[in-house]
């Protein structure tokens, strides 16, 4: 199993994982033509995407998949809460998923995890092959949870997010409200929050951790490096940051 993040950031969300050749999407905050030409440069065709699995509502995980999936006519997978918030009820490519029931898609089995954040019914997801490999792609959450720490546990890839350094939220541009929305339960991982899930998520299995949806006015990519470095054993510079405008390189596991 492979996967690449398309983009991260508060501008479009997108991660593609790819088994036996065949491909799902977590997310799909782009245009479908922003989307197709990121699939493009990652060297995939976009025929072999199966689905699409939506996290939540919010227009930077959200506002391409329905474009996307029509054009490409493959099914988008959501939480109820989701796709009533969607206005997807009755769209006939939607498909209903569960907190904690696998939905098992070609060679992959995708469980979904109920995560705390402002969203009507937010997910995230854990991604299994038939060789037990295990991505776990975690982000849009505001405190960790033992569900969270468990559903996440033994996993071999990690893409999660380093949101907020505090300090910069504070005396950034954002308002109050937005400040506490952004730092609350329900809201993002700072800097400091994502050094604390490795640190429980660590061992000897796990291979890949990437950072993401980092925050343009209120993080900087130095101050993650700088948190993450020591949980994850390296230089401050060798820690893997995923891009707004750039896919990533890919991953296997």
């Amino acid at each position: 199993m492979r996967y690449a993040s398309l983009g991260s950031g508060s501008r479009g969300n997108a991660t593609l994982v790819v088994e036996n050749e065949r491909a799902v999407l977590i997310d799909c905050g782009f245009s479908k033509r922003n989307v197709l030409t990121r699939l493009q440069a990652s060297g995939t065709d976009p025929r072999q995407l199966d689905g699409v699995f939506v996290t939540h509502e919010h227009g930077d995980h959200a506002k391409g998949v329905v474009a996307l999936c029509e054009g490409l006519n493959i099914p988008f997978y959501a939480s109820f809460g989701t796709a009533r918030k969607m206005e997807w009820l009755e769209h006939p490519l939607w498909r209903c998923i569960r907190s904690d029931e696998v939905m098992t898609v070609g060679a992959m089995g995708v469980l979904p995890v109920v995560v705390p954040h402002d969203a009507e019914e937010p997910l995230q997801f854990v991604i299994e092959n038939a060789q037990q490999r295990r991505l776990g792609v975690l982000s849009d959450l505001g405190s960790l949870t033992p569900h969270i720490l468990s559903a996440y546990e033994g996993c071999h890839g990690l893409q999660v997010e380093a949101n907020h350094d505090p300090q910069m939220l504070r005396s950034g541009p954002y308002p109050p409200s937005l400040q506490a929305r952004v730092a609350g339960n329900f809201g993002h991982l700072s800097n400091q929050q994502c050094a604390q899930l490795l640190e429980r998520l660590m061992w000897d299995g796990l291979q890949h951790v990437t950072a993401g949806h980092i925050s343009e006015k209120n993080n900087a990519r130095t101050l993650v490096g700088e948190a993450l470095c020591g949980v994850l054993g390296c230089a401050p510079s060798d820690v893997r940051l995923l891009e707004q405008d750039a896919v990533s390189d890919w991953c296997q596991l």
